[in-house]
C-alpha cells in the first residue's frame, strides 16, 4: 500500500454531528481523527517518516508531561473557552499525584495518551526496566481515570520522553496496538525564554509547515501564558482543529464553530 492510500485509510471520522459551543465565533473543534494502530502505529514526522492525514491549515494539539495543577488548569480553561479539544500524554506519576486533574481532562472531552511512569530516557535503560516504565505510567493513568489499575490503556496512544525509543520498544507497542505520538513540530518550551518568544517561535514554524501535529508541555507556565493568544491566531489565519481518537471507540461529536 503507498503512503497516501495507507494515510488515506487512516481518515475515519467520528459522527459529524456537532455539539453546541456557547461562543458562537470561537475557534472550535473542526473533525475528530480516528487513529488506527494496525494502519498507522507511528506518527509525526520529527521522527518517523509519516504522519497524520491533515489536510492544509489543519492541525492537532497535543502537551505533555503533566498534569500540573496549576498551569494545566490554565490550559484547559484556554481550550475550553474556544471550544478546542487536545491530546494530553500525562506522566504516570503525575496522575497517581493528581487524580482529579486527569478526570477533569477526560471530562472536558480531551484524548489522554500516556508518556511513561517518570519520563526517563527510555533508549538508555534496559528493556525490562523500559517495559515497567511503560505500564506503570498505563496503570497510573487508568487508576486516576476509572479507579482500575491495568496495563490494557483504554486510549492506546503514547509518546517516547525525548522521543527516544529502541526499536525493541517501538516493536513491543505495536504489538499492543498502542500508536507512538511523534510530532510534525514544536513549540521548544523546554527552552528558557519568554512567553512572547516562545508564542512568535511556535506561529512562525506554524505559518512555514502550513499543518501538522504541534507540541506543547503544559506544566510550563509560558505554555499556559500563551495559550489564548495561541488558539486566537489559529482562529484569525484559518487553521482548523482536529481531535485524535482510538479506532473503534465511541466518541463525543465535533463542536460547532
Amino acid at each position: 500500500m503507498s503512503l497516501g492510500a495507507a494515510l488515506g485509510a487512516l481518515a475515519g471520522i467520528a459522527s459529524t454531528e456537532a455539539a453546541e459551543c456557547p461562543r458562537k465565533d470561537a475557534l472550535g473543534t473542526s473533525r475528530v481523527l480516528s487513529v488506527d494502530a494496525k494502519t498507522t502505529p507511528r506518527v509525526g514526522l520529527k521522527s518517523f517518516p509519516q504522519t497524520l492525514a491533515l489536510a492544509d491549515h489543519e492541525v492537532v494539539l497535543t502537551f505533555d508531561d503533566g498534569p500540573n495543577p496549576p498551569t494545566t488548569s490554565k490550559v484547559l480553561a484556554a481550550l475550553a473557552q474556544e471550544c478546542v479539544r487536545a491530546t494530553f500524554f500525562l506522566i504516570g506519576l503525575h496522575a497517581s499525584q493528581h487524580p482529579d486533574m486527569v478526570k477533569r481532562i477526560a471530562r472536558e472531552g480531551h484524548t489522554i495518551g500516556h508518556h511513561t511512569w517518570s519520563h526517563p530516557f527510555m533508549a538508555r535503560i534496559p528493556f525490562d526496566k523500559a517495559k515497567s516504565e511503560i505500564d506503570r505510567g498505563i496503570a497510573a493513568a487508568e487508576m486516576a481515570l476509572h479507579g482500575t489499575s491495568t496495563t490494557t490503556p483504554s486510549t492506546p496512544f503514547f509518546r517516547f520522553p525525548y522521543f527516544q525509543g529502541t526499536p525493541a520498544q517501538l516493536d513491543l507497542l505495536q504489538s499492543r496496538g498502542i500508536v507512538v505520538f511523534g510530532a510534525d513540530l514544536w513549540a521548544s518550551d523546554w527552552n528558557e525564554m519568554t512567553p512572547e518568544q516562545e508564542l512568535k517561535l511556535v506561529t512562525e514554524r506554524l505559518a512555514a509547515s502550513g499543518k501538522g501535529i504541534v507540541l506543547f508541555h503544559d506544566p510550563k507556565a509560558r505554555t499556559a501564558a500563551i495559550m489564548p493568544a495561541f488558539l486566537r491566531y489559529l482562529r484569525e489565519n484559518g487553521f482548523r482543529v482536529v481531535h485524535v481518537a482510538p479506532a473503534g471507540v465511541p466518541q463525543k461529536n465535533a463542536d460547532a464553530r
